[in-house]
């Protein structure tokens, strides 16, 4: 969490560390709703993305407005990575037939 936390607040141009601890909160959060609405994990570029995009709108206090923003985004990566975990059950059932 340092690591993201870090890029995090470089991203944003915060310097000091008296709201790390929220900001830690804020991330974990984001992190939780993106890897449940897209499967990805958080090292994943755009799910890092992601992660980012909905901690500054809880930041900025402006949640409300995330999903209508970034709804394509996370549809987009949700679908691929059901496309992607239905082609490794088909290639299975074909190795085994």
């Amino acid at each position: 969490m340092e690591k993201l936390l870090e890029e995090f607040k470089k991203r944003m141009h915060i310097s000091h560390s008296s709201e790390d601890n929220s900001l830690e909160e804020i991330l974990e959060e984001s992190k939780l709703y993106i890897i449940s609405k897209t499967g990805l994990d958080e090292n994943d570029k755009r799910a890092k993305t992601l992660i980012f995009s909905r901690a500054r709108y809880v930041y900025n206090d402006s949640l409300e407005f995330f999903e209508d923003n970034f709804l394509s985004e996370i549809l987009g990566l949700s679908f691929e990575k059901y496309k992607g975990d239905d082609a490794s059950e088909t290639e299975v059932s074909t190795t085994k037939n």
